[in-house]
């Protein structure tokens, strides 16, 4: 992965609402925001067309949403 995080990427690919960028930057406190970071996070291996297999071990362990 580039030195830029998904996180940044993810927010100069896209037009997000505030909410949106409130949520990648501050991190999910609830289930369903879990579940819309890593929405926003499953859109993001889209973009950058990276295949869920070529991903290493290590990047799978950490959590797309903790800082």
């Amino acid at each position: 992965m580039s030195e830029e995080t998904w996180k940044i990427q993810y927010k100069k690919w896209k037009n997000l609402k505030p909410y949106q960028i409130k949520l990648i930057d501050d991190g999910a406190k609830s289930q369903s925001q879990a579940w819309l970071l890593n929405s926003m996070w499953c859109e993001w291996l889209v973009l950058k067309k990276i295949n869920i297999s070529d991903i290493s071990e290590n990047d799978i362990s950490n959590n797309p949403w903790e800082s």
